[in-house]
């Protein structure tokens, strides 16, 4: 089981990166760009920005880690149960989300 203080652990080893907020709730952020965020709506789950391949593929998977709600249908964004996901597989995500919203200068020092 990985708790959000073990996603923030691993997160903040990528240059740049800042704990904050985003929608009253938990965030990571990047130059002032929220590349995670920890959902406190009843399905809960952790929210990273991805493509829309990735995200179709991820849910294909049957994996239960991964599911998505009405409101993400149709945005790029990926929801992870922390309960149930591989840790080196959700700090791949995470890393793919940090490279989405990181700039090259933080990209740089990666």
């Amino acid at each position: 089981m990985v708790s959000w203080k073990d996603v923030v652990a691993f997160a903040t080893e990528l240059p740049e990166v800042e704990e904050s907020t985003s929608y009253n709730t938990p965030a990571l952020k990047v130059n002032g760009k929220s590349f995670a965020r920890l959902r406190t709506e009843a399905e809960g789950g952790l929210v990273l920005p991805c493509g829309s391949d990735e995200k179709e593929a991820l849910l294909a998977s049957g994996d239960p880690a991964f599911y998505t709600t009405p409101h993400y249908d149709g945005y790029g964004a990926i929801l992870v149960d922390l309960d149930k996901v591989d840790e080196v597989q959700l700090h791949e995500l995470i890393e793919e989300s940090w490279l989405r919203k990181a700039p090259a200068r933080a990209k740089k020092r990666r």
